[in-house]
Formats: C-alpha cells, structure tokens, sequence
C-alpha cells in the first residue's frame, strides 16, 4: 500500500472547510428544534455539537482538522406548566428543547466566517500560483 500524498495548502483548506460545514449544519440542526416540545424530559431535543481534533501530518509538516464526532449536549430539558396541551404529562408539564436561539446564530456566524477565511486562503494561494507562472 503507498502512503499517502503529504498534505497541501489546498488539502487543509478543504478540510476546515468541511469541519466548518459540519459546524454550521450542526447549528441549523439545534436552530430547527428550538422550540420543540416533547411529553418526557428523554424525549425533548438535545443540541448537538461538532467535536474536533487535530491531525498532523508528518509529510508535509502541516496539521488540519477533522471532525472527530457530533454529540448530544447534556442540557437538561426546560420544564414548563402548560396542562391544556396535547403533549402534557399526567402533571400538566410539557418539555421544550434546550436551545439557546442567539448562542446558535453566534455558532453559526462564527462558522460561516471561518469558512469564508478559508475560501479566501485558498483564492489568494491560486493566485499566488498563478502569478509565479506567468513570471516564468
């Protein structure tokens, strides 16, 4: 088996990029379920978050990211007086999922403008690129 080709500018660039999407889905994901309500604090929605790690590639001398997992945060569901509801427990109480609405859009701004610092590294890269060629 051939080891692997060492890792580029363009390789790590991909790989954020693809960590960051994982990041921003995950947000969109615990944005779509805020709100949510469930009959049982086991069954209200929990946020999930993207779990990174790094990786060094000994070839190239660069490190990049990978996403290692996606977890249910341990959040506890909120409890909430609501006995006319159809979803109420036999003491009236209904469970919404724990999404904080403005600590997600934060998440996925964030991640959206990593993205976007990467999309750059790589357009400046080509050009670069691109511009010792024509010196030639």
């Amino acid at each position: 088996m051939a080891a692997p080709a060492p890792l580029t500018l363009f390789g790590v660039a991909q790989r954020g990029m693809s960590a960051q999407l994982v990041r921003m889905n995950a947000a969109s994901s615990n944005l779509a379920n805020a709100g949510s309500v469930a009959a049982s604090e086991q069954e209200a929605y929990r946020p999930i978050r993207a779990v990174f790690s790094e990786q060094y590639d000994r070839a190239s001398g660069l490190s990049t990211v990978n996403v290692s997992n996606v977890l249910r945060t341990n959040s506890a569901a909120m409890k909430e007086y609501n006995p006319n509801h159809p979803l109420a427990d036999g003491e009236g109480y209904i469970f919404t999922a724990p999404v904080d609405a403005n600590a997600e859009m934060v998440e996925m701004l964030d991640a959206s403008r990593q993205y976007q610092n990467l999309v750059e590294a790589i357009s400046t890269a080509k050009q670069l690129m691109l511009d010792t060629m024509r010196m030639k």
